[in-house]
């Protein structure tokens, strides 16, 4: 498979696609996922810790699954350490992984925060930079960046009325603009830069 069928760059829309983001708890209240759904309310991507209950320690607790509607497994989320993650196409719990990209924070304060994006494809040797990520955790204001380009950026939802009421901080919003075809990487890259923000799982 070649480097354009692993990272796609293009597809066909040129409207801009909405997600809208929120923490959902487990039965128990203990652990839960993030639930990425469309303008209907409809289930498109989750964000969970693995099931696998043969595999423990500190590897599985750092790592966090991305799951499409049905189920399968599109990429697995693993923080190296307190200012690095990397991302592996696939289940990486089971050893089945393709692609992957690393993300390192270059810049932590309270009112900004900004990582750099080495996507690695099918061949490491020669990677550079090719994204960026800045933004607000608390503002749930992050923009993500290829280039000059916007790829996706996310934000608050206000709820119409007498003056404007923020929806609960652990619901907002990512809008993926025309241009980029892999919603599932900018997913997990939205979940990467709200780690440890209190959304996280």
């Amino acid at each position: 498979m070649d480097a354009n069928s692993e990272f796609p760059l293009q597809y066909n829309s040129e409207i801009p696609f909405d997600l809208f983001v929120r923490k959902k708890y487990s039965v128990l209240g203990t652990r839960g996922s993030l639930r990425f759904t469309d303008s209907k309310g409809h289930l498109v991507y989750r964000l969970q810790h693995p099931t696998d209950n043969s595999t423990t320690g500190d590897s599985t607790h750092c790592t966090k699954l991305l799951l499409d509607a049905s189920g399968a497994t599109l990429f697995s989320v693993n923080r190296v350490n307190k200012g690095s993650w990397k991302g592996l196409r696939g289940n990486v719990i089971n050893g089945d992984t393709g692609f992957n990209f690393k993300v390192n924070r270059t810049l932590d304060e309270f009112s900004r925060t900004e990582f750099d994006v080495v996507l690695v494809g099918d061949h490491s040797e020669g990677s550079k930079t090719e994204m960026k990520m800045k933004g607000c955790p608390f503002k749930r204001s992050c923009t993500i960046y290829r280039g000059d380009s916007i790829v996706a950026e996310s934000s608050l939802m206000y709820k119409l009325g007498i003056g404007k009421v923020f929806v609960p901080r652990n619901r907002f919003r990512v809008t993926i603009f025309p241009g980029f075809a892999d919603h599932g990487l900018i997913v997990s890259l939205v979940a990467i830069f709200f780690d440890g923000r209190k959304i996280w799982i």
